[in-house]
């Protein structure tokens, strides 16, 4: 985009950003940013945005996870291991599902920022700043941690590229064999309740049973060995995104490089503000939160802005309405789409309609509403004739009690033992391989439909 420069968005309006008080420490962390390595590469963001383009014509499906926010204190190499485990244990269910790639995408590596409903919390009749994420302030209820600290960005990219190797190690060193997930998935239908999962499980092993016999093994086949696996999360701190924009000499665009894919939330989806302003001018795959409030129009005015070329793969739009309020918004906008010709991918993101606050005071997150939210999705895009090309849950590897419900039964008063989120409650690994069987029922009776269409 010839007409646009990285600091653009400085000249919009700019909302759920801190205002620095150092204007100088701000200025010297944004410098030194600026001549370290991007942590992310151009071929592999292009890589990226075409398998997304497969996902919204239904060749491929996406799955989107990871941590509400990632935390600093709480970061560790067995947090990544375990996270990243449950996703490819999820992204092979989907693929016996759906019979299509799964293309995996890690709420990591980056996700460090978060929007808050208000400026200002209140506890015990004090009044401080919003916590906004470890890469801003911290969480600790004081007036010096609530205080933005530039050199956070520093820690977070640290972190974020320490996460990044790691991620590739396992994406390529054996970890991610087909063989050993599937084993991993088998652990967990050992429960009472979990007898549909074991019959799903027990089809995946005849099917790699067969492969074996007919000499299609994981030495002798790399694909089954290694993964594709991307980061992505929500640009919203503009400083540390500009300052790892990088431009790409192969093809003289601009590069987001601190993550694969970046999106723009419901409350930074403006038109003319700095996020859209930001991400617009980057070639790396966008992702556009569509709330409750989100018009035809607006969407409209946002496509043209982030995809004024139409390219398959370079928008997703995640819908999140809440459970029940599916069916009366997402028809309206996925008419204005059609409307318009769009190439979209379309994603559910079941988690941000659906938090409550529990009796023992607890903020979660029923897992039967996140349930019902993405069968409603899955009901209006076949009502439409549309694709649901993916899903997007806030979740963890860990056995944390963020989220009530699912075949083990957490309860509001099972909340407090385990309860670990910095932000929003998380799925945790029993519950996001629940969801995956769930969604994979869904996709085999979406293929069905269309084989049967076909006929």
């Amino acid at each position: 985009m010839a007409d646009w420069q990285k600091s653009d968005w400085r000249a919009k309006p700019r909302i759920q950003m801190p205002e620095y008080t150092d204007d100088a420490e701000l200025k010297a962390v944004e410098a030194k940013l600026a001549s370290y390595p991007p942590l992310v590469f151009a071929g592999e963001a292009r890589r990226l945005k075409a398998q997304l383009g497969a996902a919204s014509r239904g060749e491929a499906f996406l799955l989107q996870g990871g941590d509400c926010a990632e935390s600093f204190e709480q970061f560790s190499a067995d947090g990544i291991r375990d996270t990243f485990k449950v996703m490819l244990q999820m992204a092979m269910v989907l693929t016996y599902g759906a019979k299509v790639p799964v293309v995996k995408v890690g709420r990591m590596a980056g996700q460090f920022a978060k929007p808050r409903s208000a400026p200002t919390e209140t506890l015990d009749g004090v009044e401080l700043p919003s916590y906004r994420g470890d890469i801003i302030n911290e969480l600790d209820f004081t007036p010096e941690s609530r205080i933005p600290n530039p050199n956070k960005m520093l820690q977070a990219y640290t972190q974020a590229a320490a996460t990044l190797n790691l991620l590739r190690a396992f994406s390529t060193g054996g970890y991610a064999d087909v063989h050993q997930v599937h084993s991993w998935t088998l652990g967990f239908t050992e429960g009472e309740k979990a007898t549909k999962y074991r019959d799903m499980a027990n089809r995946i092993s005849d099917t790699l049973d067969f492969m074996k016999a007919a000499g299609v093994t994981s030495d002798r086949l790399h694909s089954l060995q290694t993964v594709d696996f991307y980061t992505s999360h929500e640009s919203l701190l503009l400083e540390y995104e500009e300052a790892l924009t990088r431009l790409d000499s192969t093809s003289g665009k601009w590069l987001a490089g601190s993550g694969h894919m970046i999106w723009i939330g419901d409350r930074t989806r403006q038109p003319d503000g700095a996020h859209v302003e930001f991400a617009r001018g980057v070639q790396n795959p966008i992702g556009l939160k569509c709330g409750p409030t989100t018009t035809a129009d607006d969407l409209k005015v946002l496509m043209e802005k982030l995809n004024p070329e139409n390219e398959a793969g370079r928008l997703t739009l995640i819908a999140r309405f809440g459970a029940g309020s599916v069916g009366d918004h997402l028809p309206r906008l996925v008419k204005a789409v059609q409307e318009e010709g769009a190439n979209v991918l379309w994603t559910c993101d079941p988690m941000h309609g659906n938090t409550i606050k529990s009796a023992t005071g607890y903020k979660t997150r029923p897992f039967d509403s996140v349930l019902c939210e993405v069968r409603e999705f899955f009901g209006v895009h076949k009502a439409e004739g549309t694709i649901p090309g993916g899903v997007h849950f806030e979740m963890t590897g860990q056995d944390v009690t963020e989220c009530t419900g699912g075949v083990r039964a957490v309860t509001e008063e099972d909340l407090s033992a385990r309860y670990h989120t910095a932000c929003d409650p998380r799925l945790n690994a029993s519950q996001s391989l629940e969801l995956a069987f769930l969604v994979a029922e869904e996709l085999s009776d979406r293929d069905q439909a269309k084989a049967a269409a076909a006929v």
